[in-house]
Order: structure tokens, then C-alpha cells, then sequence
């Protein structure tokens, strides 16, 4: 397992200079909310160096992190350990290549999602469904303002 971790930790290193995982698109890296690119001092290699390594870091804290539950990061942040392996596939397919998204989960999880999922993921309660629910329903209203 120690292999894998090495593996998946290490081989992001290789993202191209420009990431971008579809929807996240709106939000060009590097830039603050005033359009100011924060890190424009440095050449491309080295901001992508710096990406993959602070992307590694967060796989791995994630890692060393089993408690924290999807769902809690998907009731207050809005994403999961899924949706990282979802952005990797889909950037994956943005640049021509293939990833499965099983390989992908596997990358993200550190060993089959399965695997993960019957080791470490709980059920979650009703107060935990009940803040999902409520989250999504704000965004859906959210969504609603923006559209109208």
C-alpha cells in the first residue's frame, strides 16, 4: 500500500501548466475575486509544481483523516473525496487521456473505494442527511437567483 500512496502522491507532479476541471473553469487558478493573479512572480513549471504538491498534501491529510465523513465535507464545502476523483477523470479527458474513474477513486482513496468505503465510511445520521439536505437546497436557490 505504501507503494501506491508513493505512486499516486508522486505522479500528479506531471499536471499540465494550465488545470481545469470543468465547471471550476470560472475560476481561473491563481487569481483572487479582484482578477489578480497571486502568484504571477512565478514560471508556469513552478505553480504547477506547487499545485500538484498542495493537492498531494491535501490527498494525503484526507488520508490521515478517515473521521472526517463525505458528507461532512460535502455539507460544508461542497465537495468529497468523489468529486477529486471526478475532476481527475474529467481532466484527464480535457488533455486526450483516459482515466477510469474506479483508478481515479482508488488514486484519491489510497486503495480500492470499496475497500475504503467497508473500513472506514459510516452511516450517516439524520442530522448529518438533514444538513445535506438543507445545503442542497440552498444551492438549488442559489442557482435560481443567479438564473434570474
Amino acid at each position: 500500500m505504501m507503494a501506491l500512496q508513493a505512486r499516486r502522491r508522486d505522479s500528479i507532479a506531471d499536471a499540465p501548466a494550465t488545470p481545469t476541471f470543468g465547471k471550476l473553469d470560472a475560476y481561473p487558478m491563481g487569481q483572487n475575486d479582484n482578477g489578480v493573479n497571486t502568484m504571477q512572480h512565478l514560471d508556469d513549471s513552478t505553480r504547477t509544481e506547487l499545485e500538484a504538491a498542495a493537492f498531494r498534501r491535501l490527498l494525503r491529510h484526507l488520508d490521515e483523516h478517515k473521521e472526517v465523513q463525505n458528507i461532512d465535507l460535502m455539507i460544508l464545502a461542497d465537495f468529497c473525496r468523489n468529486c477529486l476523483s471526478k475532476w481527475l477523470v474529467a481532466a484527464a479527458e480535457e488533455r486526450g487521456e483516459t482515466v477510469n474513474y474506479e483508478a481515479a477513486r482508488e488514486y484519491v482513496y489510497g486503495m480500492p473505494y470499496g475497500e475504503w468505503k467497508a473500513k472506514y465510511q459510516a452511516d450517516a445520521t439524520p442530522e448529518q442527511q438533514a444538513a445535506f439536505e438543507a445545503r442542497q437546497q440552498q444551492k438549488a436557490a442559489a442557482k435560481q437567483d443567479a438564473d434570474s
